[in-house]
């Protein structure tokens, strides 16, 4: 079978399933970002809940003496010890419980613990409903255990492979058990849940031996609204569409709140429904049925890539990631090859230059971003060439054909022709310059500890950073609270606070790029915390001893260069059109001249697609040149017209100065100070890939805010300067 029959049999199950996979990919990604996001942190917020419930009620017992003769002849009757002694036993047990419970350890044994002392008090003591919720809670957490926000997530993968007896058996019990059961107790809670809300919307009455097992009366103020509650009973005991109606509900109780409809156990019943709405209904229903018999509306991969055009895309950064990721559900092969396995958040590289952040904080594996996307490979490999006439794309002595290419292989420093400065000036664009760079900056720190002459720690503690860009200022003022506030009292010879930070700019102002008013700013922000900043000043020379600046010598034995920037060879590699920086020159549509299945995107293209101005090097940038040219790939097979020309949409710039001030630009709304401070920091924390990464992110911050402490200051790599 030819290409040409297999492309077009591809473009017709795209053309006949694309109305519907598009609306419903966009609710199934909408439900994967919830259940990724949201599960986790309301999985806590029910283990908290739970947990603070019931260790008051263990506190209360103890020290409620005027209760304790009854709970010892009720509660814990045990007729062959004194009387009081189960009592305060139970109680104690009741207060640790919760504790396992509310940190995730243990959590099932806990769970089932609270899970029979609940269902005891239920039937042979007090009937109430909150008794029945806390019931199907704790047995979600008996079944599924608890979730990524936990002490067991954290252990479970050491505890499986682990001498520690019975902890490999244990721990696959417990995925046998999720695996197996879980699918029978979500039908069990859908059921349970619908009969209720059905008794509720007929008005019902309930048989003699079903009162204790139906949260009827709680749910008692749906009465005056039986239709909603009678379909959404029917849809959520069926399993269909039974997310959406777990949401309605959640939504209608909170409606009833602001009215001051308020039932008696409220919290429990969201707390309930979130487990539908959340995690779905499960394996057994409607809406699973649904999704095997058409599995095109789940938005899995349900085309063969035999015979498939292949895509292959060089580099795995903003441009290249947000491209294979909008190919995942296109019936393409796609190869995404970069030199490194991970992914990097550069625009926080400079934090982990200066000790504020770890190499894990900022950069996901990239294998790991695809693993559940057949039709993408990833491979790790360094590019060497391409053959336009073969179309094959060299990795070393390998060829790989390719039927479209994009190349997003990103820019690295430039030293405009002074390449030699480079040993004494790193620059900043990978992982590894910005470990070298906090080698350097706390080395410095060590080496003047030891300084017998003045003059030598005077050039130790002297940093220079060249180039007054967004890294310029972004590493000068981080650099400048490390040695003001991150060091205090750790040296005995010196004060770090003395040491200089001198920013040097050829412009004649700082953030070229930005408004006016908004350099100004960051210049006054800048000398606010001590750093020297020196306008329409070029650098003449740098050695290892320190630099010439306007013909005056400044030493300094640690040097940063944020200045310049070059493309990679890319150009070279297609034998294409450039600029003075090496980017490629391309067409409105973002490919190479000539080569109408080549794209070039990112820092890589030289785009006048910013109102008639060249596309700066951002990441958007990147990422909406990434999208756009999977749409033209996706276009181009589907038989469509080409789309628009690509026009770049400039969202805003940003750029941070410490630990309390940043500038910000959108669309000519300037913001600066602490409120531009915040905002870059959720603008940051939203973009980076991956939940641990944000978590963690979030979590290093907020402790260097509160104690002014990195937790990253390790000097690594040979000191061979």
């Amino acid at each position: 079978m030819s290409l040409n029959t297999n492309v077009d049999q591809l473009q017709a199950v795209a053309v006949g399933t694309r109305w519907l996979t598009v609306p419903t990919g966009i609710i199934g990604t909408a439900y994967r970002l919830l259940e990724r996001s949201v599960g986790p942190v309301v999985d806590l917020l029910i283990r908290l809940w739970l947990a603070k419930v019931f260790f008051v009620s263990g506190v209360l017992k103890i020290f409620d003496l005027s209760i304790a003769p009854y709970l010892s002849h009720v509660a814990y009757p045990v007729p062959w010890v004194e009387p009081l002694s189960p009592t305060y036993l139970g109680a104690a047990i009741q207060m640790l419980i919760p504790v396992l419970l509310a940190l995730g350890l243990a959590t099932r044994w806990a769970a089932l613990y609270m899970l029979i002392l609940v269902l005891v008090v239920q039937f042979n003591y007090l009937a109430l409903d909150i008794n029945l919720y806390s019931a199907v809670l704790f047995g979600w957490f008996v079944i599924c255990g608890a979730g990524p926000l936990s002490l067991d997530h954290l252990l479970a993968r050491g505890l499986g492979d682990t001498a520690l007896p019975f902890a490999t058996i244990l721990t696959r019990l417990a995925g046998a058990v999720t695996r197996y059961l879980k699918p029978y107790y979500q039908l069990v809670i859908r059921l349970w849940l619908g009969l209720a809300l059905l008794v509720v919307s007929l008005g019902a009455v309930i048989p003699i031996y079903l009162v204790k097992l139906l949260p009827e009366k709680s749910l008692a103020h749906f009465a005056p609204t039986p239709t909603l509650a009678l379909v959404c009973a029917l849809l959520i005991i069926f399993g269909l569409v039974a997310r959406p109606a777990a949401l309605v509900l959640i939504m209608a109780v909170a409606g009833m709140h602001i009215v001051g409809a308020v039932g008696p156990a409220d919290v429990y019943f969201v707390m309930t429904l979130a487990l539908v709405a959340l995690y779905g209904p499960g394996n057994l229903s409607l809406d699973r049925l649904i999704l095997s018999a058409l599995p095109q509306i789940s938005g899995r991969q349900i085309f063969s890539l035999e015979g498939a055009p292949h895509v292959v895309i060089v580099g795995a950064g903003f441009g290249g990631l947000t491209c294979a990721a909008k190919l995942t559900k296109t019936p393409v092969h796609v190869t995404l090859i970069d030199r490194h396995n991970y992914h990097l958040f550069q625009p926080l590289l400079y934090q982990v230059a200066t000790a504020s952040l770890s190499p894990a904080d900022i950069a996901a594996t990239v294998r790991g971003l695809f693993c559940d996307h057949l039709n993408v490979q990833v491979l790790l490999g360094q590019v060497t060439g391409i053959d336009t006439a073969q179309q094959e794309v060299l990795i070393g002595k390998r060829r790989m054909p390719y039927d479209y290419l994009v190349l997003a292989t990103g820019a690295s420093h430039s030293y405009f022709g002074r390449d030699e400065w480079e040993p004494y000036a790193p620059g900043l664009k990978t992982i590894a310059d910005a470990v070298e760079i906090r080698r350097r900056i706390l080395s410095a720190f060590e080496r003047a500890e030891a300084a017998e002459y003045p003059a030598d720690r005077q050039g130790l503690l002297t940093f220079v950073i060249v180039g007054g860009g967004p890294t310029g200022v972004e590493l000068a003022g981080d650099i400048a609270e490390l040695v003001r506030y991150g060091m205090e009292k750790e040296f005995h010879h010196f004060d770090p606070a003395s040491a200089r930070v001198v920013l040097i700019q050829s412009a004649p102002r700082l953030l070229p790029t930005f408004p006016e008013t908004l350099s100004e700013k960051a210049k006054r922000s800048l000398e606010r915390l001590g750093v020297e900043v020196m306008l329409e000043s070029r650098v003449e020379h740098i050695d290892q001893e320190g630099v010439r600046v306007n013909g005056e010598r400044l030493p300094s034995r640690t040097v940063l260069w944020a200045a310049g920037v070059v493309a990679s060879p890319a150009a070279r590699w297609l034998n294409a059109a450039a600029d003075r920086s090496g980017r490629v020159k391309v067409e409105a549509d973002l490919s190479v001249a000539g080569l109408p299945n080549v794209f070039v995107i990112g820092d890589t293209a030289l785009a006048n697609a910013w109102k008639g101005d060249p596309v700066p090097g951002l990441a958007p940038a990147a990422k909406q040149g990434g999208a756009y040219v999977a749409r033209t790939i996706r276009r181009k097979l589907q038989g469509q017209s080409a789309q628009p020309p690509f026009a770049y949409r400039h969202m805003g710039s940003l750029a941070t100065i410490g630990r309390k001030a940043a500038v910000a630009n959108f669309n000519g709304v300037n913001v600066s100070g602490a409120p531009a401070w915040w905002l870059w920091g959720l603008i940051h924390v939203a973009l980076l890939v991956g939940l641990r990464n944000r978590i963690s992110v979030m979590f290093n911050w907020f402790w260097a805010y509160l104690t002014f402490k990195r937790g990253t200051r390790l000097i690594t790599g040979d000191d061979d300067l």
